[in-house]
């Protein structure tokens, strides 16, 4: 088993520290794991939802903007 950062070993078991920060699905305390999320569940839910265009962001069509307003880059 490979130790990642901010991993302490107590007792045999593995401990792993918070990312001092909650988590952005289910504001649990993060893991440095997962970070900034809690678990792999809230991170593969945070990938699913950018995945099915959950976070995109709304944009003006360029036909609803008038012609003297336009600017093409």
């Amino acid at each position: 088993m490979v130790d990642e950062p901010g991993d302490r070993m107590s007792g045999g078991n593995r401990v792993l520290q918070d990312t001092g920060g909650s988590c952005p699905i289910c504001d649990k305390a993060g893991e440095h794991r997962f970070r900034p999320f809690c678990s792999r569940h809230c991170a593969d839910l945070d990938l699913h939802r950018w995945l099915g265009g959950h976070y995109a962001i709304p944009a003006e069509d360029d036909e609803n903007i008038p012609d003297g307003e336009l600017v093409r880059h």
